[in-house]
Protein backbone atom coordinates (compact mmCIF):
# COMPACT_ATOMS: atom_id res chain seq x y z
CA UNK A 1 0.00 0.00 0.00
CA UNK A 2 1.13 3.49 -0.88
CA UNK A 3 2.23 5.73 1.86
CA UNK A 4 -0.45 8.25 3.05
CA UNK A 5 -0.47 11.16 1.11
CA UNK A 6 -2.84 14.38 1.66
CA UNK A 7 -3.60 17.90 0.56
CA UNK A 8 -5.28 20.92 0.90
CA UNK A 9 -6.27 22.71 -2.40
CA UNK A 10 -7.15 26.74 -1.67
CA UNK A 11 -7.65 28.72 -4.53
CA UNK A 12 -6.44 32.44 -4.10
CA UNK A 13 -9.17 34.65 -4.43
CA UNK A 14 -10.01 35.63 -0.92
CA UNK A 15 -8.55 35.16 2.81
CA UNK A 16 -8.82 31.77 3.88
CA UNK A 17 -12.34 31.03 5.30
CA UNK A 18 -12.57 28.89 8.95
CA UNK A 19 -14.01 26.35 6.79
CA UNK A 20 -10.93 25.76 5.00
CA UNK A 21 -8.59 25.71 7.79
CA UNK A 22 -10.60 22.92 9.83
CA UNK A 23 -10.22 20.49 6.00
CA UNK A 24 -6.91 21.32 6.50
CA UNK A 25 -6.44 20.34 9.64
CA UNK A 26 -8.54 17.08 9.18
CA UNK A 27 -5.79 16.90 5.96
CA UNK A 28 -2.55 17.29 8.34
CA UNK A 29 -3.67 15.50 11.20
CA UNK A 30 -4.92 12.23 9.48
CA UNK A 31 -1.79 12.17 7.28
CA UNK A 32 0.38 12.55 10.60
CA UNK A 33 -1.78 9.89 12.27
CA UNK A 34 -0.56 7.35 9.59
CA UNK A 35 2.88 8.62 9.70
CA UNK A 36 2.51 10.06 5.97
CA UNK A 37 2.72 13.35 4.10
CA UNK A 38 0.48 16.39 4.06
CA UNK A 39 0.92 18.83 0.80
CA UNK A 40 -0.18 22.32 0.43
CA UNK A 41 -1.60 22.87 -3.16
CA UNK A 42 -2.28 26.57 -4.55
CA UNK A 43 -5.00 26.17 -7.34
CA UNK A 44 -4.19 29.63 -8.77
CA UNK A 45 -5.33 29.09 -12.67
CA UNK A 46 -8.57 31.61 -12.30
CA UNK A 47 -5.78 34.58 -13.31
CA UNK A 48 -8.24 37.47 -12.83
CA UNK A 49 -9.42 36.35 -9.32
CA UNK A 50 -6.20 34.90 -7.78
CA UNK A 51 -4.26 37.41 -5.74
CA UNK A 52 -0.39 37.15 -4.21
CA UNK A 53 -1.92 38.30 -1.51
CA UNK A 54 -4.60 35.92 -0.37
CA UNK A 55 -1.72 32.70 -1.55
CA UNK A 56 0.42 34.44 1.06
CA UNK A 57 -2.62 35.34 3.52
CA UNK A 58 -3.07 31.15 3.47
CA UNK A 59 0.46 30.12 3.51
CA UNK A 60 0.54 32.90 7.31
CA UNK A 61 -2.68 31.10 8.61
CA UNK A 62 -1.23 27.79 8.18
CA UNK A 63 1.61 28.72 9.77
CA UNK A 64 -0.10 30.89 12.61
CA UNK A 65 -2.45 27.58 13.26
CA UNK A 66 0.75 25.24 13.78
CA UNK A 67 -0.14 23.34 10.77
CA UNK A 68 3.31 22.69 8.73
CA UNK A 69 2.76 21.29 5.11
CA UNK A 70 5.89 18.81 3.28
CA UNK A 71 7.66 20.35 0.55
CA UNK A 72 7.36 23.57 -1.13
CA UNK A 73 4.03 24.60 -2.24
CA UNK A 74 2.53 22.83 -5.08
CA UNK A 75 1.03 26.28 -7.60
CA UNK A 76 -1.20 24.94 -10.41
CA UNK A 77 -0.80 27.56 -12.82
CA UNK A 78 2.77 26.37 -13.27
CA UNK A 79 1.69 22.79 -14.40
CA UNK A 80 -0.78 23.75 -17.53
CA UNK A 81 0.83 21.75 -19.86
CA UNK A 82 0.25 18.48 -18.17
CA UNK A 83 -2.87 19.39 -17.55
CA UNK A 84 -3.18 19.55 -21.15
CA UNK A 85 -1.26 17.04 -22.52
CA UNK A 86 -3.98 14.73 -20.23
CA UNK A 87 -6.65 16.31 -22.41
CA UNK A 88 -4.79 15.34 -25.60
CA UNK A 89 -4.86 11.86 -24.11
CA UNK A 90 -8.32 11.51 -23.20
CA UNK A 91 -9.26 13.31 -26.81
CA UNK A 92 -7.15 10.64 -28.88
CA UNK A 93 -8.47 7.89 -26.64
CA UNK A 94 -12.16 8.55 -27.31
CA UNK A 95 -12.72 9.81 -23.88
CA UNK A 96 -13.00 13.27 -24.81
CA UNK A 97 -14.61 15.69 -27.46
CA UNK A 98 -14.69 18.79 -29.21
CA UNK A 99 -17.74 20.93 -28.68
CA UNK A 100 -18.66 23.57 -31.19
CA UNK A 101 -21.63 25.05 -29.33
CA UNK A 102 -22.02 28.43 -28.96
CA UNK A 103 -22.28 30.57 -26.19
CA UNK A 104 -26.15 31.32 -27.23
CA UNK A 105 -27.27 27.64 -28.13
CA UNK A 106 -25.82 26.71 -24.58
CA UNK A 107 -28.10 29.73 -22.70
CA UNK A 108 -31.00 28.62 -24.67
CA UNK A 109 -30.82 24.98 -23.20
CA UNK A 110 -29.66 26.43 -19.54
CA UNK A 111 -33.06 28.56 -20.49
CA UNK A 112 -35.24 25.67 -21.28
CA UNK A 113 -34.18 23.80 -18.35
CA UNK A 114 -34.70 26.34 -15.99
CA UNK A 115 -38.43 26.82 -17.50
CA UNK A 116 -38.81 22.76 -17.35
CA UNK A 117 -37.77 23.09 -13.52
CA UNK A 118 -35.29 20.49 -14.41
CA UNK A 119 -31.30 20.89 -13.62
CA UNK A 120 -29.39 21.66 -16.51
CA UNK A 121 -27.92 19.15 -18.30
CA UNK A 122 -25.96 20.00 -21.46
CA UNK A 123 -27.55 18.10 -24.54
CA UNK A 124 -24.65 16.38 -25.67
CA UNK A 125 -24.89 17.57 -28.97
CA UNK A 126 -21.74 16.80 -29.90
CA UNK A 127 -20.66 13.85 -28.69
CA UNK A 128 -21.22 11.34 -32.30
CA UNK A 129 -20.71 14.37 -34.48
CA UNK A 130 -17.58 14.53 -36.77
CA UNK A 131 -15.06 17.32 -37.10
CA UNK A 132 -16.12 17.92 -40.12
CA UNK A 133 -19.48 19.44 -39.72
CA UNK A 134 -17.85 21.78 -37.38
CA UNK A 135 -18.33 25.68 -37.69
CA UNK A 136 -15.38 27.39 -38.74
CA UNK A 137 -16.06 30.65 -37.01
CA UNK A 138 -15.95 29.15 -33.46
CA UNK A 139 -13.22 28.22 -31.52
CA UNK A 140 -14.56 24.76 -29.36
CA UNK A 141 -14.26 23.51 -25.48
CA UNK A 142 -12.91 20.05 -25.16
CA UNK A 143 -15.60 17.95 -22.81
CA UNK A 144 -15.41 14.95 -21.42
CA UNK A 145 -17.95 12.09 -22.32
CA UNK A 146 -19.17 11.54 -19.28
CA UNK A 147 -20.79 7.87 -18.79
CA UNK A 148 -24.53 7.79 -19.81
CA UNK A 149 -25.74 4.01 -18.66
CA UNK A 150 -25.81 2.45 -15.19
CA UNK A 151 -24.46 4.17 -12.09
CA UNK A 152 -21.43 5.11 -10.09
CA UNK A 153 -21.20 4.10 -6.20
CA UNK A 154 -18.47 6.51 -4.27
CA UNK A 155 -17.41 4.33 -1.37
CA UNK A 156 -16.84 7.46 1.03
CA UNK A 157 -15.08 6.94 4.37
CA UNK A 158 -17.29 9.93 6.37
CA UNK A 159 -20.91 9.74 4.73
CA UNK A 160 -20.59 6.10 3.55
CA UNK A 161 -21.82 4.64 0.03
CA UNK A 162 -23.03 7.06 -2.23
CA UNK A 163 -24.42 6.18 -5.39
CA UNK A 164 -25.63 8.27 -8.45
CA UNK A 165 -27.20 7.42 -11.41
CA UNK A 166 -24.46 8.13 -14.48
CA UNK A 167 -26.52 10.18 -16.54
CA UNK A 168 -27.35 12.54 -14.19
CA UNK A 169 -23.54 13.60 -14.74
CA UNK A 170 -23.24 16.34 -17.77
CA UNK A 171 -20.32 15.87 -20.06
CA UNK A 172 -18.27 18.62 -19.01
CA UNK A 173 -16.02 21.07 -20.23
CA UNK A 174 -12.46 19.79 -19.13
CA UNK A 175 -10.69 22.61 -21.40
CA UNK A 176 -12.00 25.72 -22.19
CA UNK A 177 -11.62 28.04 -25.87
CA UNK A 178 -8.98 29.92 -24.47
CA UNK A 179 -7.00 27.05 -24.05
CA UNK A 180 -7.18 26.58 -20.59
CA UNK A 181 -7.64 23.54 -18.62
CA UNK A 182 -10.99 23.53 -15.96
CA UNK A 183 -11.39 22.94 -12.26
CA UNK A 184 -12.20 18.90 -12.23
CA UNK A 185 -9.64 18.08 -14.91
CA UNK A 186 -6.31 20.11 -13.44
CA UNK A 187 -7.91 18.86 -9.54
CA UNK A 188 -7.68 15.09 -10.81
CA UNK A 189 -4.58 15.55 -12.36
CA UNK A 190 -2.61 16.75 -9.84
CA UNK A 191 -3.55 14.92 -6.90
CA UNK A 192 -2.46 12.08 -9.24
CA UNK A 193 0.50 13.82 -10.28
CA UNK A 194 0.95 14.02 -6.54
CA UNK A 195 0.39 11.00 -5.64
CA UNK A 196 -2.32 11.97 -3.26
CA UNK A 197 -4.40 8.74 -1.70
CA UNK A 198 -6.66 10.31 0.36
CA UNK A 199 -8.99 13.38 -0.97
CA UNK A 200 -10.23 15.00 2.39
CA UNK A 201 -12.58 17.75 1.64
CA UNK A 202 -16.04 19.59 2.17
CA UNK A 203 -19.24 17.89 1.02
CA UNK A 204 -20.06 20.55 -1.42
CA UNK A 205 -17.63 18.97 -3.71
CA UNK A 206 -19.19 15.59 -4.17
CA UNK A 207 -20.34 16.12 -7.45
CA UNK A 208 -17.03 17.03 -8.77
CA UNK A 209 -15.74 13.55 -6.90
CA UNK A 210 -17.76 11.84 -9.41
CA UNK A 211 -16.37 14.06 -12.15
CA UNK A 212 -13.21 13.46 -11.23
CA UNK A 213 -12.96 9.55 -11.03
CA UNK A 214 -14.10 9.09 -14.85
CA UNK A 215 -11.12 10.68 -15.49
CA UNK A 216 -9.27 8.42 -13.22
CA UNK A 217 -10.88 5.36 -14.55
CA UNK A 218 -10.68 6.98 -18.15
CA UNK A 219 -6.61 6.98 -17.49
CA UNK A 220 -6.24 3.57 -15.83
CA UNK A 221 -5.06 5.65 -12.47
CA UNK A 222 -4.90 4.05 -9.20
CA UNK A 223 -8.10 6.01 -7.34
CA UNK A 224 -7.45 7.88 -3.95
CA UNK A 225 -9.63 7.19 -1.25
CA UNK A 226 -12.32 9.90 -0.44
CA UNK A 227 -13.85 11.53 2.81
CA UNK A 228 -16.80 14.50 2.20
CA UNK A 229 -16.88 15.90 5.71
CA UNK A 230 -20.25 18.35 6.13
CA UNK A 231 -19.71 21.84 5.84
CA UNK A 232 -19.33 24.43 8.89
CA UNK A 233 -23.03 26.36 9.35
CA UNK A 234 -23.58 30.08 11.01
CA UNK A 235 -25.56 29.62 14.07
CA UNK A 236 -28.99 30.01 12.37
CA UNK A 237 -28.01 27.12 10.40
CA UNK A 238 -27.18 29.03 7.11
CA UNK A 239 -23.79 27.53 5.47
CA UNK A 240 -20.77 30.13 6.69
CA UNK A 241 -19.28 32.33 3.38
CA UNK A 242 -16.61 33.95 3.51
CA UNK A 243 -18.56 37.29 4.01
CA UNK A 244 -19.83 36.36 7.34
CA UNK A 245 -18.45 38.09 10.45
CA UNK A 246 -16.15 35.46 12.38
CA UNK A 247 -15.31 33.29 8.69
CA UNK A 248 -11.11 33.76 8.55
CA UNK A 249 -8.37 33.44 11.04
CA UNK A 250 -8.00 37.45 11.38
CA UNK A 251 -11.42 37.52 12.43
CA UNK A 252 -10.00 35.41 15.78
CA UNK A 253 -6.50 36.54 15.85
CA UNK A 254 -7.35 40.21 16.25
CA UNK A 255 -9.56 39.65 19.44
CA UNK A 256 -6.99 37.72 20.96
CA UNK A 257 -7.76 34.05 20.57
CA UNK A 258 -4.65 32.03 20.60
CA UNK A 259 -3.88 29.23 18.04
CA UNK A 260 -3.74 26.23 19.78
CA UNK A 261 -7.24 27.34 21.17
CA UNK A 262 -8.79 27.83 17.86
CA UNK A 263 -7.07 24.71 16.60
CA UNK A 264 -8.70 22.63 19.77
CA UNK A 265 -12.10 23.95 18.57
CA UNK A 266 -11.88 23.32 15.33
CA UNK A 267 -10.90 19.82 15.78
CA UNK A 268 -13.95 19.33 17.82
CA UNK A 269 -16.18 21.20 15.22
CA UNK A 270 -18.22 17.73 13.63
CA UNK A 271 -15.28 15.31 15.29
CA UNK A 272 -15.28 13.54 18.11
CA UNK A 273 -13.06 10.70 20.37
CA UNK A 274 -14.87 9.59 23.42
CA UNK A 275 -16.05 12.26 25.70
CA UNK A 276 -12.51 14.49 25.77
CA UNK A 277 -12.27 18.05 24.75
CA UNK A 278 -9.07 19.19 25.22
CA UNK A 279 -6.35 18.11 23.15
CA UNK A 280 -2.63 19.23 22.99
CA UNK A 281 -1.15 18.95 19.44
CA UNK A 282 0.28 15.29 20.29
CA UNK A 283 -2.79 14.32 21.34
CA UNK A 284 -4.88 15.54 17.94
CA UNK A 285 -2.38 14.01 16.06
CA UNK A 286 -2.32 10.30 18.27
CA UNK A 287 -6.21 10.04 18.34
CA UNK A 288 -7.43 11.45 14.75
CA UNK A 289 -9.46 9.38 12.75
CA UNK A 290 -12.16 9.26 10.10
CA UNK A 291 -14.18 7.38 11.81
CA UNK A 292 -14.67 10.27 14.71
CA UNK A 293 -16.36 12.53 11.87
CA UNK A 294 -19.81 12.90 12.47
CA UNK A 295 -22.59 13.20 9.07
CA UNK A 296 -24.31 15.94 10.22
CA UNK A 297 -23.34 20.19 9.40
CA UNK A 298 -21.57 21.54 12.36
CA UNK A 299 -22.06 25.09 13.89
CA UNK A 300 -20.31 27.78 14.73
CA UNK A 301 -20.29 28.97 18.05
CA UNK A 302 -18.07 31.62 19.33
CA UNK A 303 -19.26 31.44 23.11
CA UNK A 304 -17.32 27.61 22.75
CA UNK A 305 -14.60 29.05 21.43
CA UNK A 306 -14.07 31.86 23.64
CA UNK A 307 -14.38 29.54 26.63
CA UNK A 308 -11.69 27.33 25.02
CA UNK A 309 -9.77 30.06 24.85
CA UNK A 310 -10.15 31.26 28.12
CA UNK A 311 -9.18 27.45 29.09
CA UNK A 312 -6.00 28.03 27.35
CA UNK A 313 -5.06 31.00 29.09
CA UNK A 314 -5.39 29.60 32.54
CA UNK A 315 -2.99 26.98 31.44
CA UNK A 316 -0.69 28.09 29.20
CA UNK A 317 2.98 28.39 30.79
CA UNK A 318 3.03 32.33 31.58
CA UNK A 319 6.22 32.50 29.75
CA UNK A 320 4.74 31.31 26.32
CA UNK A 321 1.44 33.55 27.30
CA UNK A 322 3.22 36.37 27.84
CA UNK A 323 5.59 35.99 24.22
CA UNK A 324 1.74 35.59 22.53
CA UNK A 325 0.48 38.81 24.54
CA UNK A 326 3.21 40.70 23.50
CA UNK A 327 2.84 39.39 19.34
CA UNK A 328 -0.92 40.32 19.48
CA UNK A 329 -0.41 43.81 21.17
CA UNK A 330 2.38 44.04 18.08
CA UNK A 331 0.11 43.67 15.38
CA UNK A 332 -3.11 44.75 16.87
CA UNK A 333 -2.68 47.20 19.54
CA UNK A 334 0.54 49.12 20.97
CA UNK A 335 3.97 47.42 21.76
CA UNK A 336 4.18 46.84 25.50
CA UNK A 337 6.76 49.76 26.78
CA UNK A 338 10.12 47.74 27.78
CA UNK A 339 10.36 49.18 30.80
CA UNK A 340 6.73 47.80 31.61
CA UNK A 341 7.40 44.11 30.30
CA UNK A 342 8.62 42.74 33.54
CA UNK A 343 5.51 44.53 35.51
CA UNK A 344 2.95 42.70 32.97
CA UNK A 345 4.99 39.07 33.28
CA UNK A 346 4.86 38.85 36.99
CA UNK A 347 1.34 40.31 37.16
CA UNK A 348 0.26 37.45 34.36
CA UNK A 349 -1.11 35.14 37.53
CA UNK A 350 -4.07 37.98 37.92
CA UNK A 351 -4.04 39.08 34.78
CA UNK A 352 -5.34 36.42 32.96
CA UNK A 353 -8.32 36.03 35.55
CA UNK A 354 -11.50 35.78 33.89
CA UNK A 355 -10.08 37.25 30.52
CA UNK A 356 -11.44 35.17 27.67
CA UNK A 357 -9.17 36.68 25.09
CA UNK A 358 -5.20 38.32 24.70
CA UNK A 359 -7.25 41.28 24.55
CA UNK A 360 -9.20 40.94 27.62
CA UNK A 361 -5.62 40.85 29.34
CA UNK A 362 -4.23 43.40 27.48
CA UNK A 363 -7.02 45.60 28.79
CA UNK A 364 -7.00 44.40 32.12
CA UNK A 365 -3.05 45.57 32.04
CA UNK A 366 -3.58 49.17 31.09
CA UNK A 367 -3.03 50.50 34.24
CA UNK A 368 0.02 48.92 34.47
CA UNK A 369 0.56 49.90 30.31
CA UNK A 370 -0.45 53.47 31.09
CA UNK A 371 1.55 56.13 32.49
CA UNK A 372 -2.09 58.08 32.27
CA UNK A 373 -4.73 57.87 34.16
CA UNK A 374 -7.81 58.12 32.72
CA UNK A 375 -10.90 59.07 34.71
CA UNK A 376 -14.68 58.79 33.54
CA UNK A 377 -17.26 61.28 35.15
CA UNK A 378 -19.12 58.47 36.13
CA UNK A 379 -16.42 56.75 38.13
CA UNK A 380 -15.08 60.43 39.53
CA UNK A 381 -18.14 60.97 41.02
CA UNK A 382 -18.21 58.29 43.36
CA UNK A 383 -14.70 59.41 45.01
CA UNK A 384 -16.73 61.22 47.93
CA UNK A 385 -15.70 63.22 50.94
CA UNK A 386 -15.05 59.71 52.70
CA UNK A 387 -13.58 57.85 49.61
CA UNK A 388 -11.00 61.30 49.77
CA UNK A 389 -10.13 60.69 53.01
CA UNK A 390 -9.37 57.01 52.65
CA UNK A 391 -7.15 57.90 49.80
CA UNK A 392 -5.44 60.15 52.01
CA UNK A 393 -4.77 58.03 54.78
CA UNK A 394 -3.75 54.80 52.66
CA UNK A 395 -0.93 57.29 51.28
CA UNK A 396 0.11 57.95 54.13
CA UNK A 397 0.67 54.75 55.75
CA UNK A 398 2.28 53.38 51.99
CA UNK A 399 4.93 55.69 51.94
CA UNK A 400 6.15 54.83 55.42
CA UNK A 401 6.31 51.09 53.86
CA UNK A 402 9.80 48.93 52.62
CA UNK A 403 8.11 46.58 50.93
CA UNK A 404 4.76 45.73 49.51
CA UNK A 405 3.30 42.53 50.32
CA UNK A 406 -0.50 41.16 50.47
CA UNK A 407 -0.02 40.23 54.36
CA UNK A 408 1.26 43.76 55.38
CA UNK A 409 -1.11 45.87 53.39
CA UNK A 410 -4.21 43.78 54.54
CA UNK A 411 -4.10 45.17 58.20
CA UNK A 412 -3.72 48.27 56.89
CA UNK A 413 -6.76 48.04 54.69
CA UNK A 414 -8.51 46.37 57.52
CA UNK A 415 -7.51 49.38 59.85
CA UNK A 416 -9.02 51.67 57.68
CA UNK A 417 -12.36 49.59 57.07
CA UNK A 418 -12.47 49.90 61.06
CA UNK A 419 -12.33 53.56 61.53
CA UNK A 420 -13.63 54.97 58.41
CA UNK A 421 -16.91 52.48 59.70
CA UNK A 422 -16.96 50.93 56.39
CA UNK A 423 -16.46 47.56 54.32
CA UNK A 424 -13.61 46.19 51.90
CA UNK A 425 -15.73 47.86 49.18
CA UNK A 426 -15.72 50.83 50.76
CA UNK A 427 -12.13 51.25 51.36
CA UNK A 428 -11.13 49.28 47.59
CA UNK A 429 -13.46 50.68 45.26
CA UNK A 430 -11.93 54.29 45.59
CA UNK A 431 -8.53 53.25 45.69
CA UNK A 432 -9.15 51.00 42.54
CA UNK A 433 -10.74 54.28 40.92
CA UNK A 434 -7.60 56.47 41.88
CA UNK A 435 -4.93 53.65 40.90
CA UNK A 436 -6.49 52.36 37.47
CA UNK A 437 -9.06 55.03 36.64
CA UNK A 438 -11.95 52.63 36.90
CA UNK A 439 -14.08 50.60 39.68
CA UNK A 440 -13.58 47.24 37.78
CA UNK A 441 -10.45 45.55 37.56
CA UNK A 442 -8.07 43.06 39.47
CA UNK A 443 -8.29 42.82 43.27
CA UNK A 444 -6.66 45.81 44.80
CA UNK A 445 -4.02 43.80 46.40
CA UNK A 446 -2.86 42.91 42.98
CA UNK A 447 -3.19 46.04 41.14
CA UNK A 448 -0.88 48.02 44.44
CA UNK A 449 1.87 45.47 44.50
CA UNK A 450 2.20 45.54 40.84
CA UNK A 451 2.54 49.04 40.07
CA UNK A 452 5.00 49.49 43.12
CA UNK A 453 5.41 52.01 45.99
CA UNK A 454 6.63 54.63 43.74
CA UNK A 455 3.68 54.17 41.17
CA UNK A 456 1.03 54.38 43.99
CA UNK A 457 2.09 56.92 45.81
CA UNK A 458 2.39 59.27 42.42
CA UNK A 459 -1.42 58.32 41.57
CA UNK A 460 -3.10 58.49 45.24
CA UNK A 461 -1.19 62.39 45.09
CA UNK A 462 -3.02 63.27 42.34
CA UNK A 463 -4.50 66.73 42.94
CA UNK A 464 -8.34 65.16 42.41
CA UNK A 465 -8.66 63.34 45.37
CA UNK A 466 -6.91 66.18 48.09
Amino acid sequence: MSKVATRFAPSPTGPLHIGGIRTSLFNWLYAKNKGGTFHLRIEDTDKERSKDEYKDQIIKSLKWIGIKYDDDEYIQSTKKKIHTDIVNELLQNGYAYKCYCSNEEIEEQKKRAKQKKIPYIYNRKWREKNDADAPKDIKPVIRFKSKVDGSTVLKDLVQGDVQIDNNTIEDFIILRNDGSPTYNLSAAVDDHQMKITHIIRGDDHKINTFKQIQIYLAMKWELPSFAHIPLIHTTDGKKLSKRDKASTLDDYSKIGIMPDALRNYLLRLGWSYKDKEIFNLEESIKYFNLEGIGKSPSKLDISRILSINEHYIKNTDENNLYSQLNEYCILYKKKIPSDKDKKIKISLTFLKNKAKTLEDIYNNAQYIISDQVNFNDEDLRLIDQTSKKIISEFLGKITRLNELKKEILEPIINELIKSNNTNFKGVGQPLRIALTGSKFGPGIYDIIISLGKEEVVKRLSNKIFS
